[in-house]
This record gives structure tokens, sequence and C-alpha cells, in this order.
């Protein structure tokens, strides 16, 4: 994979250099001190995938993501030193579409090749991504029950460009909005607290992490908080699972629109927002087969149109909504 590393620190770039080089695959095909050059680099020579650090001189982090993806797009994982720090300026960056965050690998002390191992599994998973291999078929769902329960539920599927997709959805809608929401997110565990608490912060709704053996509820919104996939079980409950284990989305929005389609007793709706590659869009066909309604997001507002493209065109979404139109579709549905 040709790498391209944006990061004004000599030592951090030579961290990231010396982690690559575990890799033979991977090659450094140009190195930026800032966003400014970054963005004129990659108009250039555009890599498969940029190592963008947050904080620099002439033009940060955010703000070369934001161009970069408007104008060159390829994939982009944020590398920090900082995370809990620089959250916010985090989620804004997966915000304009880059689609992880990683910490700067350590390779000061201890096992370096170990250190390196979750920067480099990360890279791993976006070779994938980008090679298009995560289009797979799945079973059908075993049939349904028929029900007159009216538990409501919102299942949201979003990646790349998901964060400042899921502040405007979740800003649309009232904090006594109806239905239960559980959103499934592409990120790492360790910054997923501070995602429901960044998404808190700004929609004024209770955002908090999905627990294991809990029931989706009104007034809550649930975020997917492990690297494993979550499920909605029989019962009604939530669980998290590492099957299946070969799946590269973690956590995966298929396998949780596929429990709902199986298992939901009452009124749901299925939304895939932004993102790349494919995931969600097979269990969206799921959730509409089994007569839930189902949105996608449109092209125009998605930072990346990849899932809502691969679900359009499996006629997985009963309807293509720009962005700023779905909360409000969802409130003259659940006000029924």
């Amino acid at each position: 994979m040709k790498i391209a590393i944006v990061n004004d620190m000599p030592m951090a770039v030579e961290a990231l250099r010396r982690a690559l080089a575990f890799e033979p695959a991977h090659q450094v095909i140009w190195v930026a001190s800032n966003g400014a050059e970054a963005v004129q680099r990659c108009a250039e020579n555009t890599p498969d995938l940029i190592l963008m650090d947050l904080i620099m001189p002439v033009m940060d982090g955010v703000e070369a993501t934001r161009r970069i993806m408007a104008e060159t797009p390829c994939a982009i994982v944020v590398v920090t030193v900082d995370r809990q720090q620089n959250v916010h300026r985090v989620f804004e960056a997966m915000g304009h579409g880059a689609l992880d965050v990683v910490d700067t690998p350590a390779l000061g002390a201890g096992n370096a090749q170990e250190a390196a191992a979750p920067l480099l599994r990360k890279i791993m998973n976006i070779g994938w991504l980008i090679g298009d291999k995560g289009n797979r078929e799945r079973p059908a769902p075993s049939p349904l029950r028929s029900s007159g329960s009216r538990q409501r539920l919102i299942a949201i599927g979003s990646s790349a460009g998901g964060p400042a997709a899921l502040e405007v959805l979740l800003k649309g809608l009232p904090r006594d909005f109806p239905a239960a929401i559980v959103l499934v997110q592409h990120v790492d565990q360790v910054f997923a607290a501070g995602m429901a608490e960044w998404l808190s912060s700004a929609s004024g709704l209770n955002v908090r992490l999905a627990q294991e053996g809990e029931p989706p509820q009104s007034g809550t919104v649930l975020l997917a908080g492990t690297n494993h996939h979550i499920r909605l079980l029989k019962n009604g409950t939530l669980a998290y699972t590492a099957e299946p284990v070969n799946e590269i989305y973690r956590p995966s929005i298929d396998v949780f629109f596929e429990s709902v389609a199986n298992y939901w007793n009452g009124d749901a709706v299925g939304v895939l927002l932004t993102g790349m590659g494919r995931d969600g869009a097979q269990g969206l066909k799921l959730m509409r087969q089994q007569g839930y309604l189902t949105i996608a997001q449109d092209q125009q507002s998605s930072a990346v149109y990849g899932m809502p493209k691969a679900a359009a065109a499996i006629d997985a979404a009963s309807e293509i909504r720009p962005l700023d139109k779905i909360a409000p579709r969802l409130l003259e549905i659940f006000a029924k």
C-alpha cells in the first residue's frame, strides 16, 4: 500500500516509518509537515492511505482532512499521541471522512513489533475496505414472529463521515423522541466513550455506550462500545459477540441490522449513513424484506458515498434522503 505521513514531529514520523517497516508491502511515498503541504502533495501524488496528525502549524489535520476528502479523496487514519485531549478534533476529522483513529506507536520501549501491531491491523483492514473485499453474501434470516407490540426502534449505522452526520441527525430529534435508538459506528473501542460523550454534548440527547444485557429504550441513544459486534437477542436485550470473527467491520452494521430483522418485536426503522465500503447494505435489505422502513443517506450529503450507494444498488433502501431530511422523516413516522 502507498502511504503518506502528515506530521510535524520528526520523532513521530520516525516511529511511523519504523512501524510500517514491519510490513514490507507498505511504501511511504511522501511526508508532509503540515496540512497545507499535505493537501498540495496529495493532489500531486494521491496515496492509498494518509496517516494524519491533528495538531500542526499552518493547517491542522481536521482542515487538511476536509480539503483532501473534498478535492482528492483517499483513505485517512488519524494518528494522535493524546486521544483524550483531542477527542473533539478526532471526531471532527472523522466527520469530514477520516476512517479511523489510532495512537502513535510507542516504539521506544518493549517489543517494537507488538507496539506497531494496532496501527498495522488498522491498515490491513483499510486495505480490505478500499480493495472492496467486504462483499459477502449472507444467509437469509429465520422466519419472523408476528407481533402486535408497539415498541419502537431506530437502528442507525455509519462509518467514514459518520460522527458529523450523527450529530446532524440527533440534533434534529427532541429529548422526548418516542423511540429507542441504537447507533453502530465504525470506531475503535478506546474512542467509543469519548464519541458518546461528544454526541451527547453536541445533540442534547442522552447518548451513552450500550451495556451487555440491556434492552433498547426510549429516551436513550445507545452506541455500540466495543470492538466486538453488537446484536439484538430474541429476548429483546443487547449483547456483544466476537462472532463472526472474520468480519472486517468491527462493530459490524450488518450483524446488528440482521439481528433486528430477526428478533425485534415492534416498529423499527433502519438508517444507513455515510461510510466507505458496503457494511450495512445486506442487513438493511433484510430489514426491508421483513417490512421495516429503511432509509439511506443520499450521495450529495454523504462525506463518503460507499455504504449508502451499496444499499441503493441492491434496493435495500425504501427511501433515499438528504441527511437534513432524515430526522424530520423519523419525527413524521413516530409522531403518528
